[in-house]
């Protein structure tokens, strides 16, 4: 019996589910390597300079800056092609598809915010109320399959719309407040290349080698400017088009005219296409790339990269905080930021989403019950890579801070996890298990 066909929903929760486990792993390595007897080598890799120095222009970071302001721009990037696409013709492309997610993740974000700054007493640490504002998507998927189909799959729905609305929160914070002194005349100039991208989108031109390389200088112009130069990655994500350059009927009718061109070229005897079939082939990948979304086709294309890859490579480089009595910790900071994950996400979402359901604002799914919001609120509380990442920003000149910074982040989400784990298990302990048909039926729906 053949294998049941995946929906995108299913290998997008099944990518970020598996890329969870990768974090995790790759988070418990990085522990075990810096507080090993091999821990100075673990800071000698990530602290080693490499770049470009010639004698007017000097490009040259440690290891771990190009994960965190390079590599990390891919990941906005990706962030920004699925926030567009979800905005246009997905999750959230409608007020009443968006207005769940939306009070969730203002719950999410405004009650641990400013349980942050009530809770804080060091005017040293203030900067750090972005920390416990947003949500892991991979952790907190790794952790609802970890239930299985005993979770419904409109919860599985709100937690990425809701972790959607939430990155882009983050990134509207990390713009506005961890960014440090801006050029002005270089940033006008990324603003100005970002204008004439948008403008060829608009008028249906696109080229993915123009916008590679324009996209690298937009990047270094947005880096030189002093704008962190992830948001130059989410900016230029919207500058991809969505649209295909032909439609479905055309694309079959020359699918159909090529096929049989194909089956009546003449056919060597040997292993190898005609000098005709070739031609036929390379004419049906030219319309095949006229017919993909040029959006689709990045977005599926740089997925695994950054789930299996980049996202664990930042965990690995960023989650070995050094446990060592003579180092350092700021245990007030390490306390907020946990309550602040754990009860701010856990409490904060669940109280606005009830207060919005009293007041007719939304309308939560039949499917979905209180436990079930309470369980995916606590879930939230996992803020593994954006908050290490505000964290970073924020802490940048005080080294403890960030490591204890990062031990909040950890311990929170850990406690999180724990307890949305035991709370959705429990409320969906006499829930029936949903049937393969079913579960496809359901996302069909949720469409």
């Amino acid at each position: 019996m053949p294998k049941r066909l995946l929906t995108p929903f299913q290998k997008f929760v099944k990518i970020e589910g598996f890329s969870g486990i990768l974090l995790l792993l790759s988070t418990f390595v990085a522990l075990v390597w810096a507080n090993s007897g091999f821990g100075d080598s673990y800071t000698a890799l990530w602290d080693y300079k490499i770049g470009i120095t010639s004698e007017g222009f000097e490009l040259k970071k440690p290891v771990i800056l190009w994960i965190n302001d390079g590599l990390m721009a891919i990941f906005f990037f990706l962030i920004g092609l699925e926030i567009k696409r979800e905005v246009l013709i997905g999750e959230l492309n409608s007020a009443k598809k968006l207005a769940f997610p939306l009070f969730g993740a203002l719950g999410g974000v405004i009650v641990p915010v400013v349980l942050f700054m009530l809770l804080n007493q060091n005017p040293e640490t203030f900067k750090g109320w972005g920390i416990p504002m947003a949500t892991d998507i991979a952790f907190s998927l790794a952790v609802l399959n970890a239930l299985g189909k005993r979770v419904p799959i409109s919860l599985k729905v709100f937690l990425i719309a809701f972790a959607i609305v939430d990155d882009i929160e983050a990134v509207l914070v990390i713009a506005i407040f961890y960014s440090g002194t801006i050029k002005m005349t270089l940033l006008l100039i990324g603003l100005g290349l970002l204008a004439i991208l948008y403008v060829l989108s608009f008028k249906g031109y696109y080229s993915k080698f123009i916008t590679f390389f324009t996209g690298i200088i937009i990047w270094l112009l947005f880096l030189k400017s002093g704008v962190h130069p992830t948001v130059a990655g989410i900016l230029l994500a919207f500058s991809i088009p969505i649209r295909q350059k032909i439609e479905t009927s055309t694309f079959i009718s020359q699918l159909e005219t090529i096929y049989h061109n194909i089956k009546n070229a003449s056919v060597l005897k040997k292993p190898i296409l005609s000098k005709e079939q070739i031609e036929h082939m390379d004419d049906l990948e030219s319309w095949s790339n006229k017919f993909q979304s040029p959006l689709q086709h990045l977005e599926h294309n740089l997925h695994g990269w950054v789930a299996y890859f980049i996202i664990p490579l930042f965990a690995l480089a960023n989650a070995g905080v050094i446990i060592d009595s003579s180092v350092g910790i700021e245990i007030p900071l390490i306390i907020n930021i946990v309550i602040c994950l754990v009860l701010g996400k856990g409490l904060g979402i669940p109280a606005i989403i009830f207060l919005a359901k009293k007041l007719n604002l939304i309308e939560i799914p039949s499917d979905i019950n209180k436990r079930q919001i309470f369980g995916v609120s606590f879930i939230a509380g996992i803020g593994f890579t954006m908050a290490i990442f505000i964290a970073s920003l924020a802490f940048a000149s005080t080294p403890e801070y960030i490591s204890s910074a990062k031990i909040g982040i950890l311990l929170g989400s850990l406690i999180s996890a724990v307890i949305g784990y035991l709370i959705l298990r429990f409320s969906t302990s006499q829930t029936k298990i949903i049937n393969d048909a079913e579960f496809d039926k359901e996302i069909i729906n949720n469409d």
